[in-house]
């Protein structure tokens, strides 16, 4: 399902002759020819100098300075989103998260950021251990972000689930799988889907397994639900972490699970940071939010690899047939060891009857690429 279209900024566009000038620059800023580039999944960034003129109109300080012209780009809706205005959330978290960048102005189609210097932790530790000091600075970051004020925070969604509601959340989430990334997608992705073995009604069957334990009612907090290494700013050993699209509120277990799998941490920093993350908590007087972790933190893990399972078959399909040129043989043993990876994590929580080798995957990839919904 594509992304809605272009929003409207969260409030009343600004007037007057000094904001006209303000977004006058802006535009300039953003379509300089010597901009950096940085793309994710949910936005593209061009990453500019901020000249005099504009930060003295913005009333920030242009020595050395950096602006990030943030736009929404057009994706596969993997992952929900629950506060359609990044911006309007950053007003909030960048009051008490000092380190995390703020937004100066929202255009609507686009808006203007703060750039936080530093590089991206996948840049300087693009897998393996990442070492105590930044561990703790993780679990010291998620329990200043649980004490951001929940009255301060944008409205929810009519039909979001009450703070202590924690089964009820975990629903919401499946049911938001199954409606918004499997349903709408199943015409086009069904074939490659069935062909590595992930069933039509694998995530009900997760959700209905008899086995699950029913989760321990906790106290909700603000969820940053992507917290990777492309989205940690590291500077002198300290750590920010950016891009708050898919921020939500609601159990802080699985803020964790979605931190522990997509960091990729090896074993023994994988249980160290739990630990970190547990005590962190305590110490900042949330230890309701670790309530029945030994328990919970493990389905939310295996609702992590399940879910994951269906937006990394589509995005590897979806790579294959974005080349500039026909897919070689290394571009389809690369897509299929991801396709074959992410099977392979879910099949437990999924009950997977089989993981398919990477031939079957690059087999199965050959023929969706070759049909009426791969290359034209």
């Amino acid at each position: 399902m594509p992304s809605p279209p272009p929003r409207a900024p969260h409030e009343a566009p600004k007037t007057g002759r000094r904001e006209a000038w303000i977004r006058h620059l802006a535009d300039l800023h953003r379509d300089r020819p010597d901009r950096q580039v940085v793309a994710g999944h949910h936005n593209i960034n061009y990453v500019v100098p901020l000249g005099w003129s504009l930060a003295l109109l913005l009333r920030t300080m242009p020595f050395r300075a950096r602006v990030k012209c943030r736009m929404p780009r057009e994706a596969v809706e993997v992952a929900p989103r629950i506060w359609p205005s990044e911006p309007e959330l950053l007003r909030v978290v960048s009051r008490y998260l000092k380190e995390v960048p703020r937004c100066f102005r929202d255009f609507g189609d686009w808006s203007l950021h703060s750039y936080r210097a530093g590089r991206a932790l996948s840049e300087v530790q693009p897998q393996g251990p990442v070492g105590e000091a930044l561990m703790r600075s993780f679990a010291e970051f998620f329990a200043r972000a649980a004490a951001v004020p929940e009255a301060e925070l944008p409205p929810r969604p009519a039909d979001w689930p009450e703070s202590g509601q924690s089964e009820a959340f975990l629903r919401w989430l499946v049911d938001f799988t199954e409606k918004r990334v499997h349903e709408p997608n199943r015409r086009r992705f069904d074939a490659l889907f069935s062909a590595v073995g992930v069933r039509r009604d694998a995530m009900t069957a997760f959700l209905d397994d008899p086995g699950r334990p029913r989760l321990t009612p906790r106290p909700f907090c603000l969820l940053h639900t992507d917290v990777h290494r492309a989205n940690v700013v590291v500077d002198r050993k300290q750590l920010a972490v950016i891009d708050w699209e898919l921020a939500m509120y609601g159990d802080p277990l699985h803020d964790l699970a979605t931190h522990v799998v997509r960091m990729d941490y090896e074993k023994d920093e994988q249980t160290r940071v739990k630990e970190l993350w547990a005590d962190g908590m305590e110490r900042a007087g949330h230890a309701a939010m670790t309530e029945g972790m030994a328990t919970d933190l493990p389905v939310y893990l295996d609702f992590e690899y399940a879910q994951s399972v269906f937006p990394d078959i589509m995005r590897a399909a979806l790579d294959l047939i974005a080349l500039p040129d026909e897919p070689d043989a290394a571009d389809f043993a690369g897509a299929a060891a991801r396709v074959c990876r992410a099977v392979r994590r879910a099949a437990e929580p999924l009950k997977l009857d089989s993981v398919p080798d990477e031939g079957v995957a690059e087999s199965a990839l050959r023929e969706w690429c070759a049909g009426p919904f791969g290359r034209p």
